[in-house]
Formats: C-alpha cells, sequence, structure tokens
C-alpha cells in the first residue's frame, strides 16, 4: 500500500510540473506580444509626436514669413491679420499670446464678415469698393500696432 501511495502523488505532480510548464510558456508568449505591441505603440506614439512637432515648425515658419512679408509691404494688412490670426488659433497659443497680438485678433474680427476669394470675386463691383473702403480704415487705425505686433512676433516659436 505504501509503494502505490508514491507513485500516484508522483505522477500527479509531474502532470503538475507538465501543466504549469505549458501554461508558463503561453503566458511567455503573451507576455512577449505584449512587448512587442508596447514597443510598437511607443514607436506609433513617437512618430506622431515628430509629425506634430514637424507641422507646429511648419506653422511657426508660415508665421514668420507673413510677418516678414507684412513688414516688406508684399501683403495687404488684413490679410496679414487674417493669416496671422488663423495660424496663431492653429497652434492653440496661450491668452497671453493673443493678448500681445491682439491687433490681429481685433483687424480679423473686423473684417471677418467681408467675403473672401470666390465669394469676393462674386461681388459686384460697387460692394468691392465699399468693402476695400471699410478694410483701407481699419487698417489705417491699426496699422501702427499690427506692424508694432509684425516685428515683436519675428524671431518667435510658438
Amino acid at each position: 500500500m505504501t509503494a502505490s501511495m508514491t507513485v500516484f502523488p508522483t505522477w500527479l505532480l509531474v502532470i503538475a510540473a507538465l501543466i504549469i510548464f505549458v501554461l508558463a510558456v503561453i503566458a511567455g508568449y503573451y507576455l512577449r506580444k505584449l512587448q512587442l505591441a508596447q514597443k510598437r505603440q511607443a514607436a506609433q506614439l513617437a512618430e506622431l509626436e515628430q509629425s506634430a512637432q514637424d507641422q507646429r515648425q511648419r506653422v511657426n515658419d508660415s508665421i514668420q514669413i507673413i510677418a516678414r512679408t507684412l513688414l516688406d509691404d508684399g501683403v495687404g494688412l488684413t490679410e496679414a491679420a487674417i493669416r496671422i490670426r488663423v495660424l496663431l488659433d492653429s497652434l492653440q497659443v496661450d491668452k497671453s499670446v493673443r493678448d500681445e497680438f491682439v491687433a490681429f485678433y481685433t483687424i480679423a474680427d473686423k473684417t471677418s464678415h467681408i467675403p473672401i476669394l470666390q465669394e469676393w470675386k462674386k461681388l459686384p463691383r460697387k460692394k468691392q469698393f465699399q468693402f476695400e473702403v471699410e478694410m483701407a480704415e481699419i487698417e489705417v487705425e491699426y496699422k501702427d500696432f499690427a506692424l508694432d505686433a509684425a516685428k515683436r512676433i519675428i524671431g518667435r516659436e510658438f
């Protein structure tokens, strides 16, 4: 009776050890798959962050180009203000930045009702002239503030 009792538990231990070994191999397999997935995810996140940084740099470069062009009289004040405002907003700048460059925001707001591009071309010449006069008045009123803002924006990164 003693001999059979020792044989039975030995087989039971062997089977239990085999089950534990198989489960450990399966757990190792899934752990490795998880590690590889996390590595891929980290690489994708790094790629997205780099892409976002590259896009941010392109927007910053565009702001610099528009500001320089405005200072060189290569673009109208209204158009520059609208473009700079859109670009700053796309960067989701802080309120302090919006406050610092309020001239662009003000000009853009005051001219936001004026049609652009194809809608502008559809307007009768008389209406275009009225809007041009309105833009000229706004530009005269805010020109010094906007040019000062353009000078301050040069070299800035947002």
